[in-house]
């Protein structure tokens, strides 16, 4: 089979990855004061560098910062739209692992003004990505326009700002199509829209909670949500430049190895695969809540997907036999040619990180080149 030359690969990573202790040294001493911000500048730079050369010499065609200059996947992104701005309440989201139950907080949001883009956002996290790659192809993650919503729903919507709902979809995905025609200015060609949103909303007691936080004067419609979301991401890339290659990242959460929802792909799964206008679709597939294959029937001809077969929740390594016996099955659904392999999700979505070691992590990333060149040559 001829290896791929675009992205998705065939073997292929999400995004996050550890921070190295020197990283998280330097951001403690930020926060303290005794280190200013060339000095946290220079430790990003310099674990960047670092952490570029490991995933190529490790064999990956794509390569990203490890998302290092931030401290989560999303708010850090989020933050800086036009319109939005930090509250005092708190969003706090219940997450659960193998010991319990945690929860991931961060400060609150509101939609207080139009929405809009004032600057390109990662602009320049993505040039120094870029000049650090030699053979691997820079990849930038962004959440996608859908967890602006998600987080904060119907209620974090200033109706003096937007008495019309419809207008507020309207300037967020222009808002996001704005990014994607900078980034690509900029030389990005492999951009991944991270979406929680659209696996979370296969779980019915997700559902069921978006609905209590909606506002109740124009309430949002869990049921049929993920259209309106799938939607709002096409009207974002609809104008990408045909080199720009898009995919989305789907799990259920990942906080310090925990998750927040249960579930297959089910619910949105017709829609989703069949309509969604990416390129490559990145599935959690690591263990029984995560669901089976047989969603994936409604992926078209020309779409990849990525198995998320490797956990980053702990640190035991796959067996490689397990792996591909695995992606046996799922091309039983769709054909093997469509089919590539990764982690589940980012090693580290927040600065926290996932429980498990760096040589662990790197045992894993090895692993996945290692079958995909046995699977697909």
């Amino acid at each position: 089979m001829a290896p791929r030359t675009e992205p998705p690969f065939r073997a292929d990573h999400v995004g996050s990855l550890l921070r190295p202790e020197s990283l998280l040294d330097a951001r403690a001493a930020h926060a303290e004061g005794r280190l200013d911000a060339d000095g946290l500048r220079e430790a990003e730079d310099a674990a960047i560098r670092d952490v570029v050369a490991l995933q190529e010499e490790i064999g990956l065609q794509a390569a990203t910062d490890g998302e290092f200059r931030r401290t989560s996947w999303h708010m850090d992104f989020i933050y800086q739209l036009g319109g939005i701005t930090k509250t005092d309440e708190q969003i706090r989201v219940r997450m659960i692992n193998a010991e319990g139950e945690g929860a991931f907080t961060s400060a609150g949001l509101a939609i207080s003004e139009k929405v809009r883009l004032r600057e390109p956002i990662f602009a320049d996290a993505f040039r120094f990505l870029a000049e650090q790659t030699t053979t691997a192809v820079p990849k930038l993650t962004i959440p996608s326009p859908s967890m602006v919503h998600y987080r904060g729903g119907t209620a974090a919507i200033d109706r003096g700002v937007y008495p019309d709902v419809e207008e507020f979809w309207n300037d967020l995905s222009a808002a996001y199509a704005d990014e994607v025609r900078a980034l690509a200015e900029l030389g990005c060609r492999y951009l991944q829209l991270d979406d929680t949103s659209l696996a979370y909303l296969n779980d019915p007691a997700q559902r069921a909670e978006m609905a209590l936080r909606s506002d109740p004067a124009r309430p949002d419609d869990a049921e049929h949500q993920h259209l309106r979301y799938i939607r709002q991401i096409n009207a974002a890339i609809a104008d990408r430049p045909s080199d720009l290659f898009v995919t989305t990242h789907m799990c259920r959460g990942n906080f310090r190895s925990s998750w927040a929802a249960e579930g297959g792909y089910d619910f949105v799964a017709e829609a989703l695969f069949g309509e969604l206008a990416v390129d490559g679709f990145f599935c959690e597939f690591d263990d029984e809540r995560s669901g089976g294959f047989a969603p994936l029937r409604f992926v078209p001809p020309g779409k990849q997907v990525v198995l998320g077969l490797v956990t980053t929740k702990n640190g035991r390594l796959e067996d490689a036999d397990a792996l591909k016996r695995r992606i046996d099955e799922a091309a039983k659904y769709v054909p093997l040619e469509q089919l590539c392999l990764s982690p589940q999700c980012g090693f580290s979505s927040t600065v926290e990180g996932n429980s498990l070691t760096l040589d662990e992590e790197i045992a894993k990333l090895r692993l996945i080149v290692d079958v995909a060149q046995d699977v697909w040559g």
